[in-house]
């Protein structure tokens, strides 16, 4: 039953926005100087926490609110709930605890946290919806992710700051441009149904070189934070930043208008690859 829930979820996706919570937590660490082992040790796992309650309510929610939707498209049709693996009522049982979870989680942690608790949870959950209303679901879908970056330091430094806000800005313009390119797979699905996404708005062609865009503005975002915090970011930051791009640009080699056999590949292990190489090099930086 746990394997069928965290396949619900895609619980190996996490990969994508726990790096950059980490990157938020050490940069906090950095600027406070707490302790990490009187006391950063017990909010890093607190953070881990937030991030898995988020997720798990975020996507058992993104799966319930498009059962029917998914039943009828090809390529999700044997996910957890159309295929009767998952009781749709459970899924949504399983989405309320994880919501409430997080919000006590948050209510532990420091009173900013909790009180900006339910607004991270109306972003997350309100992704699901907005694929039904308006092609800015991908941004909204960043969004959610880019609240890794800032919220993990909030939780430190219970303050915000510009470099951790950089951050969420290179995770929103990063993810938005990813999701479009996954996108790709469902648009003549999309557009039968009524349903909003880039894709459907501009067609392939014009819909990757929308993603090109966000893809370079969070790379020159990226080159903002390396300036700006030049103070203690250097050399190690660099490499990670530039392996980072790379991985960019290769996603962007592996899918083709006519071409969609490689989106799998770019979206995730691409993806998930350089998410980690940019935060163990940005942590490196840091502390060394």
């Amino acid at each position: 039953m746990i394997k069928k829930y965290l396949s619900l979820v895609k619980f190996s996706h996490t990969i994508f926005a726990m790096p950059f919570a980490f990157i938020g937590f050490f940069l906090a660490v950095h600027e406070t100087e707490i302790s990490f082992y009187e006391k950063g040790w017990k909010l890093l796992i607190f953070i881990i926490l937030e991030m898995i309650f988020a997720r798990n309510a975020a996507m058992g929610f993104n799966r319930w609110s498009d059962r029917r939707i998914d039943a009828l498209n090809p390529r999700t049709s044997q996910r957890e709930i159309p295929s009767g693996k998952i009781k749709s009522k459970y899924v949504l049982i399983f989405v309320i605890f994880n919501a409430l979870a997080f919000i006590f989680t948050a209510y532990l942690i420091n009173p900013l946290v909790f009180l900006l608790s339910p607004v991270a949870l109306a972003v997350v959950l309100g992704y699901s919806l907005t694929k039904h209303i308006t092609w800015l679901c991908h941004l909204i879908l960043g969004l959610g992710l880019a609240l890794a970056p800032i919220g993990a330091y909030l939780v430190v430094a219970e303050t915000f700051a510009i470099i951790p806000l950089l951050f969420s800005f290179i995770v929103l313009f990063w993810t938005a441009g990813f999701d479009i390119i996954y996108a790709l797979q469902d648009e003549n699905f999309d557009r039968e149904h009524q349903l909003k996404s880039i894709p459907v708005l501009l067609g392939k062609r014009r819909a990757l070189m929308l993603s090109v865009l966000l893809h370079g503005i969070s790379v020159i975002l990226m080159i903002a934070v390396g300036n700006v915090a030049d103070n203690f970011l250097g050399l190690w930051y660099w490499i990670g930043a530039g392996l980072f791009s790379g991985a960019i640009v290769y996603q962007h080699l592996l899918v083709k208008p006519d071409d969609l056999s490689k989106v799998n590949l770019a979206f995730f292990t691409t993806n998930g690859i350089a998410s980690l190489l940019l935060a163990v090099f940005t942590i490196t930086e840091i502390y060394v």
